[in-house]
């Protein structure tokens, strides 16, 4: 097949998929239903480590967990979830919510939008808890 034919048909099938998934609403961010629904994804991450307390955010898009080997984090990574410890987390406020520094290569930094309320409260919660 010549290229000028293939180039055209690969990125029109490339951007009709994007665009179905954004009209079938595959496109937004993962949000917890309650948090039962954080504690499940945390046990996702980490089976063998029941959280003790789960904290969501107002927008329910993040959630602190509280378990016996520290605190932790679960927030969306597009359509799913994933979840971290924050062990050794350097945490600073933003104008739109809180930036985490995680030691850890395959999550380097977290950026949470939270109202403002949330972003003064949250890096209490997770000093106190460490």
């Amino acid at each position: 097949m010549p290229l000028s034919i293939l180039l055209p048909m690969v990125v029109l099938g490339i951007a009709g998929i994007a665009v179905l998934l954004h009209l079938l609403g595959l496109s937004q961010p993962a949000t917890f239903e309650d948090e039962a629904a954080a504690r499940r994804a945390w046990l996702r991450e980490f089976p063998e480590d029941t959280p003790t307390r789960v904290i969501l955010s107002h927008d329910r898009h993040a959630a602190l967990v509280e378990t016996p080997q520290g605190p932790g984090i679960v927030w969306p990574m597009g359509a799913d979830t994933t979840a971290r410890y924050l062990d050794g987390a350097q945490v600073t406020q933003t104008d739109t919510g809180l930036r985490i520094a995680l030691p850890d290569y395959t999550a380097p930094c977290i950026t949470l939008t939270l109202d403002p309320e949330e972003a003064r409260h949250w890096p209490g919660l997770m000093e106190a808890r460490r």
